[in-house]
């Protein structure tokens, strides 16, 4: 027997009735999120749908062909939120757990702890490993929230879409050469660094992204372990265009991560010439030999309507965290594209009423973190603050029990595991400018004594 329905959608709504087919068009963790949250829903409320996800890749493999080029780094708040909902990362997926980082400027390094001392952050591979992989002992992320949809009842169909149009009532997709498919409702979960999909028939404008430079070096557990540990290492460092790089370690290999404007090899060169950069890699380390590298492009302005008539956008192709926790954010936008499909509708004011908020929410966060970042452009430029900055961290990580005010801070700005709102809101308690102001001029003094 059919469970009733939470439907609190008007009139103008378009259900999502039993027999609907579903299309996702892209099994990265956008896509995998929303075919098992949609079929999660759909089963709280006795509706019967057919979800097919369109994805070429193996995620099996190994190398580019498999990878959906990303740093890989599982912020601990989105650990917990899977975990709420039954999603445990296993072992073989976790590559490596984070338990700390260490913040390097040119006057100096600060390691912090993670809060509560928990090791809650994960880096992974998004396929199963870098194409000189010689033994794979862990298992692709992606692979692995790829089957969650699966024994959830997801088909995968290994083809590529080409085109998705609006005709009439109904989406069609055109994949592997194949007539037209039509479907009741389409999720494109594609990307924005696949292959380009032509949308005609929709009102859809791609989001506005910049490029970033991600490069994996095979390094051996031993030697990780012994230069780089359990810590993910970011680097605040005068390069042009670079908001801050990231080395992070994984099993055998570390990803070497660069954020920011538009970055291209010179500053790639600039960033792993630097002495902090170097002092945390082995003796005879050769930065040229890589055994992966891309320069994906990365969100820095979703899109301005990511939704149309039975056609939902979500993750990187919708709207997504800046320069930071990508997957959380595929997770938020697939859950909110699921819900409002299932429980309301998949009209076009449907997706208007119920998704748009959370990418909405997301954009105006994104916002705090531009002017956020906007202020480490003040760090670069002047030694006094970086100085400061540095002293009151270590004088936080030194004692016990006391408020680690600009620990938080740091923490949560280069992890992801808060939002941007929040971290900002962390700086407004008195104690923090104290403290930093009484650091400013405690360097501006020593400064002038040297």
């Amino acid at each position: 027997m059919k469970k009733d329905r939470w439907n609190i959608s008007s009139a103008s709504s378009v259900p999502l009735e039993s027999g609907a087919r579903v299309a996702v068009v892209g099994g990265g963790p956008a896509g995998s999120f929303f075919g098992y949250l949609l079929l999660e829903y759909a089963d709280r409320v006795g509706i019967d749908l057919s979800v097919t996800t369109f994805e070429p890749r193996n995620f099996a493999g190994i190398g580019p062909a498999s990878c959906n080029m990303c740093g890989g780094i599982i912020s601990e708040s989105l650990v917990q939120v899977l975990a709420s909902v039954g999603i445990n990362l296993p072992s073989g997926v976790v590559q490596r757990g984070i338990d700390s980082y260490v913040l390097h400027m040119d006057v100096g390094s600060v390691r912090i702890e993670t809060p509560l001392r928990e090791m809650r952050i994960g880096a992974v591979h998004r396929a199963s490993g870098p194409r000189d992989l010689k033994v794979a002992r862990w298992a692709s992320f992606d692979g692995f929230l790829e089957n969650l949809a699966v024994v959830r009842g997801a088909t995968v169909v290994r083809d590529k879409v080409t085109e998705l149009h609006l005709d009439g009532d109904r989406p069609r997709i055109v994949a592997g050469g194949r007539p037209p498919q039509a479907f009741d409702l389409v999720a494109v979960a594609s990307g924005i660094n696949a292959a380009t999909l032509k949308v005609t028939g929709v009102e859809f404008q791609a989001p506005k992204t910049t490029k970033t430079l991600i490069r994996e070096y095979f390094l051996g557990e031993e030697t990780i372990n012994r230069h780089l540990g359990t810590s993910m290492h970011v680097f605040l460092l005068p390069v042009p265009g670079l908001e801050f790089g990231a080395i992070i370690p994984k099993g055998d290999y570390v990803s070497v991560c660069l954020l920011g404007n538009d970055l291209d090899k010179a500053a790639y060169d600039s960033f792993i010439g630097a002495e902090q950069v170097r002092a945390c890699m082995p003796a005879g380390w050769d930065p040229q030999k890589n055994s992966c590298q891309c320069a994906p492009r990365i969100n820095v302005l979703g899109a301005p309507q990511p939704y149309a008539q039975r056609v939902v956008f979500i993750g990187d192709s919708g709207s997504t965290r800046l320069y930071k926790d990508g997957i959380g954010a595929a997770y938020r936008t697939a859950n909110a594209a699921a819900r409002a499909a299932v429980f309301h509708g998949v009209g076009k004011e449907d997706f208007e009423t119920y998704y748009r908020p959370a990418c909405e929410r997301i954009e105006k966060d994104n916002a705090i973190g531009r002017f956020m970042f906007g202020m480490t452009g003040y760090v670069h430029k002047s030694a006094t603050l970086r100085r400061a900055l540095l002293d009151m961290t270590r004088s936080e990580q030194r004692r016990a029990g006391e408020r680690r005010r600009m620990s938080a801070v740091l923490w949560d700005l280069f992890t992801g595991s808060s939002s941007y709102r929040q971290i900002l809101a962390r700086t407004f308690h008195p104690a923090f400018w104290g403290r930093l102001g009484y650091n400013i001029v405690r360097s501006s003094v020593t400064a002038r004594r040297a």
